[in-house]
């Protein structure tokens, strides 16, 4: 049975009202962004950085402009090592559509258009020299994550007292706290931009204290599986293969910090030995993280003036010295395939992936290509819906901000729209979904 994607041709839904609202308004708050970055173009580049600040102006006006009325989709110019794939993609979405017409805004599947967008912003300002390594969204990161400072201090805190007493912590206390870390790096996730269309959504309060609350709200726990994979070398004593645990991160920020303290957990209590971080290429989806947001958010925890924030901040820059913290940013992350394309598409990425014992996705777009962002129905087994995709047990750990969701129990979709219309686009529910290959 094949299913149709998410797009915004179907009237109503989330997806047409993301291409139809916010998609522009990103676009819009791009358009400013450069406009007010001016005069630091002009102080940094000289009149040549004024030129290709109007520049840019005008070509992402156009594009929000041919959003705005569903003009076709047109091929990718600048080159990157990228542009061929994305250019044969689109060729690939013309064979699916009627002889008369071309992929469009409106009518090709959401997934790609609003990859498209963002990929199609990093052509502009790549080819509006010298603003090449501008990045559209590195003030938002920024101001989200200064906004945060009081959550990341309390929870340093709290890991700070964790670590001092992890010699003595018994198998039930590692458990309890691994619960709650999981579930605070699950809830992190609610600090996306791109769902915000950019507006403040920073993490202003503690953030354990609200866990409890938010329990009945994850509507999909499978967090004793992944103590399973993880506690199974504790149980092993004579055990000595290394374990290595990959997470494909989501957003700069709260989140990366509260990814970052629970993996300084597992290491610290010897569940996990090396960690393999996957993050974005070029700026994306707003608050999704790239590498120089990787490294400044550990320079700037260094030198925060917080005893376990700072004390943390030396801790992982050393990590990522002797080689226990690697990062990864393949350029199949921003592609618009899905991740059951990974293994004839990127096969080295997937074999990279199948030296991990345990794979943590974070986020909304992660899910929604594990899934492929189809409309299956609630009911399908998660195992089904990631069509062959296993490079090894893997976890989604998401907010849910778009309307696909499976490995639901049968009548539970129809229980949460009976009680919130939105359930599946408000970021208010989330899930903790496991899948390990049969062996």
């Amino acid at each position: 049975m094949s299913h149709d994607h998410l797009s915004a041709r179907f009237l109503g839904s989330f997806a047409y009202l993301t291409v139809k609202d916010r998609l522009p308004a990103i676009l819009t708050q791009i358009v400013d962004r450069v406009h007010r970055h001016h005069a630091h173009f002009v102080k940094t580049h000289g009149e040549e950085g004024g030129e290709a600040g109007k520049k840019a102006v005008s070509l992402l006006s156009k594009l929000r402009s041919e959003l705005l009325t569903d003009k076709p989709l047109e091929q990718l110019e600048d080159g990157r090592s990228d542009c061929e794939i994305w250019n044969e993609y689109l060729e690939w979405q013309r064979t699916k559509l009627q002889p008369n017409e071309e992929p469009s805004w409106f009518k090709s599947p959401w997934l790609y258009v609003e990859c498209y967008m963002y990929r199609k912003v990093q052509e502009i300002v790549g080819r509006c020299e010298p603003l090449c390594e501008f990045d559209v969204f590195a003030d938002l990161k920024l101001k989200s994550f200064m906004d945060s400072q009081r959550a990341i201090m309390t929870l340093a805190d709290h890991i700070g007292n964790i670590l001092d007493n992890i010699e003595n912590l018994k198998e039930d206390d590692l458990k309890d706290t691994f619960m709650k870390l999981l579930q605070v790096s699950l809830w992190g996730n609610k600090c996306d931009l791109s769902i915000s269309a950019g507006l403040d959504n920073a993490q202003k309060d503690d953030p354990l204290a609200a866990l409890w609350n938010l329990r009945s709200h994850i509507l999909i726990d499978d967090s004793e599986s992944v103590w399973s994979v993880l506690n199974k070398r504790k149980r092993s004593p004579e055990s000595t293969s290394s374990f290595r645990l990959d997470i494909a991160l989501d957003n700069a920020g709260f989140e990366l910090f509260t990814d970052l303290v629970l993996v300084e957990f597992l290491q610290s209590a010897n569940l996990v030995d090396q960690v393999h971080f996957h993050g974005k290429s070029i700026p994306w989806f707003i608050s999704d993280i790239t590498k120089e947001d990787f490294v400044k958010t550990i320079k700037t925890l260094c030198s925060t003036n917080h005893r376990w924030v700072s004390r943390l901040g030396v801790r992982w820059h050393k990590r990522v010295q002797d080689g226990l913290w690697a990062y990864h940013d393949h350029d199949f992350w921003t592609l618009p395939h899905d991740y059951a394309d990974m293994v004839t598409r990127s096969p080295e990425l997937y074999a990279e992936l199948q030296c991990a014992q345990l794979i943590l996705f974070k986020g909304d777009l992660h899910y929604r290509k594990l899934s492929g962002d189809l409309q299956w129905e609630h009911t399908t087994s998660f195992a089904e819906a990631l069509r062959g995709f296993e490079p090894s047990s893997l976890c989604s750990l998401r907010a849910l901000k778009a309307d696909v969701q499976v490995g639901l129990k049968p009548g539970q979709a129809e229980q949460l729209s009976g009680t919130d219309a939105k359930w599946m686009v408000s970021g208010e529910y989330a899930v903790v979904q496991f899948h390990s290959p049969a062996h």
